[in-house]
Parts: C-alpha cells; sequence; structure tokens
C-alpha cells in the first residue's frame, strides 16, 4: 500500500509542479506582456482538469503518507518530534497554496481584466514557490532533511 500511495503521491505531484512551473515561466511572461487574461484563462481551463484532480490525490495521498509515518496527528506540528517537520511544512504549505487560491478565485479572477494580471501574477509566482517547497519537503523525507541540498 504504501509503494502505491506514494506513486500516486509523486505522480500528482510532477503534474501539479510541472503545470504552474509552466504557468509561471512560460505562459505568465507572455500574458504580462500581452496585457492578455484570455490567454491565462485558456491555460487555466485546460490545466485545470488535470491541475485539480492532482492536488486532491496530493492531499488525500499525503494525509495517508503523513499518517504511515506519524500515526499520533497531535504530534504533526509538534517541533519536538523530527518527523513533524516535514509534515508541519508540508501542511503549511498547503494552507498558505488554499488561502492565495481562496483569493484569486473570489477576487482577483472575477475582475480579471488588463489592469490586474500583476495581481494574478503575485498569486501565481508563490503557489509555483510554494509546489516547488513541496517537492523539496517531500524528497527530504527520504534524504533526512533538506541538509541534502548543499552536501
Amino acid at each position: 500500500m504504501y509503494g502505491i500511495l506514494l506513486t500516486l503521491h509523486i505522480l500528482a505531484a510532477t503534474i501539479w509542479t510541472g503545470g504552474h512551473i509552466v504557468l509561471s515561466v512560460v505562459v505568465l511572461p507572455r500574458v504580462l506582456k500581452e496585457k492578455s487574461p484570455q490567454r491565462l484563462l485558456e491555460f487555466e481551463s485546460v490545466y485545470e482538469k488535470i491541475g485539480m484532480p492532482a492536488l486532491v490525490i496530493q492531499i488525500i495521498t499525503g494525509l495517508m503518507l503523513a499518517y504511515r509515518l506519524l500515526p499520533d496527528v497531535s504530534l504533526w506540528f509538534d517541533m519536538s518530534v523530527p518527523l513533524a517537520h516535514g509534515i508541519a511544512a508540508k501542511l503549511t504549505l498547503l494552507g498558505l497554496t488554499f488561502l492565495l487560491a481562496l483569493d484569486a478565485r473570489f477576487r482577483v479572477i472575477p475582475k480579471l481584466s488588463p489592469s490586474n494580471l500583476t495581481d494574478m501574477a503575485l498569486h501565481i509566482i508563490p503557489v509555483t514557490l510554494f509546489s516547488i517547497m513541496f517537492v523539496l519537503v517531500g524528497v527530504s523525507f527520504k534524504l533526512g532533511g533538506l541538509a541534502y541540498l548543499v552536501s
């Protein structure tokens, strides 16, 4: 069961993170240059069909994997427990992603126009960075913390 959960989690992370990197690095610069909210909405309408299910799969499998690592949920934010560091980091990133998504969905997107594309970019870029951080924290579970980045 662990192998299936981890595989699904990694595949979903690939879709979510890869899609956001493409959005930030390829689509967004063109959207900003052309001041074209329509280009952004076109990408979002296509990506949303696989990106949102990927995020849901990541959340479900991530919670299941966290529970397997640390079954006492009350310890997930106890920083005296080393495993809690990664779990808390991922849950914090999820919360931040959720807050930005809500703000974008209910405040920015309904009024999306050439004049507020920068506001949308200020949502897209952090969510992309959070998604990369999700991956780094996830990898750190297997490599013993984020110290692997500097070794």
